[in-house]
């Protein structure tokens, strides 16, 4: 038992990366929207590429959505509109009428002939007025028929009558006109008198619309069962292409039932776990040290898994936005905090993932893969703003170039084309710049490294150079000449030469626990190793290893650059006190003088341990020629590499005779070398 649980403890880091693999499967398969897939593929304007396709059942032709809504619109605007008759109102217009006609009969001014013309003409408007009512132009709405609600009787009648009823001024000047009447004489009797008398029924008229709309038919024909659709080589365009798609849609909705439910999960659950397992593999294989650290192996299948369920809801919600959800931030993110390839591998198994959910997939894989590419090559020292800018307006182009290309292929037009698409990837592009806080973000979750934080702890004015400033002035010079060569170098090579370069920043932050040790610190004659013996100045001098790693720890230096404090001497010796101790004639053990490792494992740690070396050892060069350079970097690089300092670096021969040539050169230039002018 206790074997089996010291072997289950050995398999922890496996057994945890198969936990999260099983757990990515399964969220991503629950996300997937639950639809079937079309066994064809095709695309309008294309030829058919299959065999000669029969109606497996009887297809009812669905009407293009654009149809169908310009039929709804229709209805919205011819449909009915419904108002209610205040009849109490009427009533009281009609005392409020009494009351004007006996003033007006009172009044001198009108003549009997008038005052009867007066009457019989309200007598009129009282009688439209109840039968039809009177209401603004505005709430009408334009309406071609109108339904006026009294009591529990509706009516139709012609919105014109109702029209008629509503204009009082226009009805006085047809009435008087001819006639030697004075329009004012009505208007001082009649205008302040009517008012509207119909209430607009909005819950009757939209329930009206509802009716109507409920009936508009979304079919327009049906082929039968057996009845040829379209044969190979023919053009997917006009009616066989609504047959296609109705069939489609008829088809995803039948595969999908309660009785198959089960197999169809199955086979999405099959193609995801081998898409994932594509990506382990590939990280297993060619990105070793990030499978074997279970935060990084989480960061990158979050990541995937994120951008996948990002993209079915959006896809739940409304499918034409598919565009806006900003895949690439996956290969922008994955490039910062480990390498391009890995970042572009990972992309492009994401979209063939979701492959299987978004419409017109070709289309969409081919748009989000170039958009991929181009982010991979066009993201670079991301921690500029200026280039992660360009870099987003790079790939916001290439969207709307494909997007473009695409449509013109399959209409042949761009009469019709949908311009608000073309703003999706604008939105997209913004999107793609929240990657930078972002970055931030999963550096302090994942405690992970990017160029941005490299470019912060490359800062000189930061707490810890000035501390090392401050108590190890030689050391703090030696580090800055140190990082100049080794940024020089991994240019050359093409490693990362911002990584090598905090890291030779801070490669010997120990020696600030005893500087005056180190000769570099030392401004005066007396030398505190004089004390002592050469085993003990040998592990005052290998300590200062270990007490960087601790000082850098406290200080929150990331482990991606502790590895250069760890690993800048390798497992080398201290020569000068190994020498002092062989000639006192002591007992000699030649692990007190040795470095305790480990040994650099990457180009970056390589080039640190060549530079540091080349650059402390430069110090005691007495009268050195170009000559006397080379040969004092030849003779140094090639002692580590006898040492085996190298084996576990995953660096060439070819790569160290560079470095070699940029340290000759850089030395040459330090130190200055001209010709000697004649006195």
């Amino acid at each position: 038992m206790r074997k089996f649980i010291s072997d289950l403890y050995k398999q922890q880091p496996f057994i945890y990366k198969l936990f999260l693999y099983l757990v990515t499967t399964i969220l991503i398969v629950y996300f997937f929207p639950k639809g079937g897939k079309f066994k064809y593929d095709y695309q309008k304007g294309k030829p058919w590429q299959y065999e000669t396709l029969l109606a497996p059942f009887d297809i009812a032709i669905e009407k293009d959505a654009t149809i169908v809504e310009h039929e709804k619109q229709a209805i919205r605007d011819n449909a009915k509109r419904y108002f209610e008759l205040d009849e109490d109102k009427v009533g009281l217009i009609r005392i409020r009428y009494d009351e004007r006609i006996d003033k007006v009969f009172r009044d001198t001014a009108y003549s009997k002939t008038e005052k009867e013309r007066i009457v019989q003409f309200s007598h009129k408007l009282f009688d439209e007025l109840f039968t039809y009512g009177s209401a603004s132009n505005s709430e009408l709405l334009n309406g071609k028929k109108v339904n006026i609600i009294k009591g529990k009787v509706t009516t139709e009648i012609d919105y014109n009558n109702v029209l008629r009823a509503s204009n009082l001024r226009e009805r006085v000047d047809a009435y008087v006109s001819g006639t030697p009447y004075e329009a004012e004489k009505f208007y001082d009797v009649l205008f302040d008198i009517f008012e509207p008398t119909l209430t607009y029924n909005d819950q009757f008229t939209k329930q009206e619309i509802e009716d109507q709309l409920s009936k508009i038919a979304l079919t327009r024909g049906n082929v039968v069962e057996g009845v040829r659709i379209i044969g190979k080589g023919e053009v997917v365009e006009g009616e066989k292409l609504a047959i296609l798609n109705s069939l489609r849609k008829e088809y995803e909705s039948e595969i999908w039932s309660e009785s198959n439910y089960n197999w169809i999960v199955l086979g999405y659950a099959i193609l995801v776990a081998l898409a994932l397992l594509m990506l382990f593999l590939f990280i297993r294989k060619y990105r070793n040290a990030v499978y074997h650290n279970n935060t990084k192996v989480t960061f990158i299948f979050f990541n995937v898994t994120a951008m996948v369920i990002l993209t079915t809801l959006v896809l739940r919600y409304n499918e034409q936005y598919v565009y806006v959800v900003p895949l690439c931030i996956l290969p922008l993110l994955l490039k910062a905090f480990f390498d391009a390839r890995l970042g572009l591998f990972a992309h492009v198994l994401t979209i063939l993932l979701l492959g299987f959910i978004v419409p017109n997939s070709f289309e969409f894989i081919f748009l989000q893969t170039i958009a991929g590419i181009v982010t991979i090559l066009t993201i670079s020292e991301a921690y500029k703003r200026a280039n992660l800018f360009i870099s987003v307006g790079q790939i916001t182009v290439i969207y709307m170039m494909g997007y473009f290309a695409f449509y013109i292929i399959h209409e042949g037009n761009v009469v019709d084309i949908k311009w608000q698409n073309f703003g999706y990837f604008v939105l997209n592009g913004l999107l793609l710049l929240a990657s930078f806080p972002l970055i931030y973000i999963y550096e302090k979750t994942f405690g992970l490294v990017s160029d941005v934080s490299l470019l912060e702890l490359s800062d000189t004015n930061s707490r810890l150079l000035k501390e090392l400033s401050d108590k190890a002035p030689g050391t703090f010079h030696h580090s800055l000449q140190v990082a100049n060569l080794a940024e020089a170098a991994a240019n050359e090579i093409g490693a990362n030469a911002m990584l090598v370069r905090v890291g030779a920043l801070y490669h010997d932050v120990g020696k600030m626990a005893n500087p005056t040790f180190f000769t570099e610190n030392q401004v005066t004659s007396i030398n505190p190793h004089n004390e002592l013996s050469p085993v003990e100045s040998a592990k005052v001098i290998i300590d200062h290893v270990i007490e960087g790693v601790k000082i850098a720890r406290r200080n929150n230096i990331p482990d991606r650059v502790i590895d250069f404090i760890r690993t800048h001497h390798g497992t080398s010796l201290v020569y000068y006190f190994y020498k002092r101790q062989e000639e006192s004639g002591g007992e000699l053990i030649e692990d007190d003088f040795r470095y305790k490792g480990p040994l650099p494992f990457s180009k970056e740690t390589a080039i640190l341990m060549m530079c540091d070396a080349v650059e402390a050892a430069s110090k005691s060069l007495k009268e050195p020629t170009s000559s006397l350079i080379d040969d004092f970097v030849e003779r140094i690089i090639d002692t580590q590499l006898k040492g085996q300092q190298y084996i576990n670096a995953n660096i060439t021969f070819k790569e160290i005779e560079s470095i070699k040539k940029v340290l000759k050169r850089k030395l040459v230039n330090i130190y200055h070398l001209r010709i000697e002018y004649p006195e």
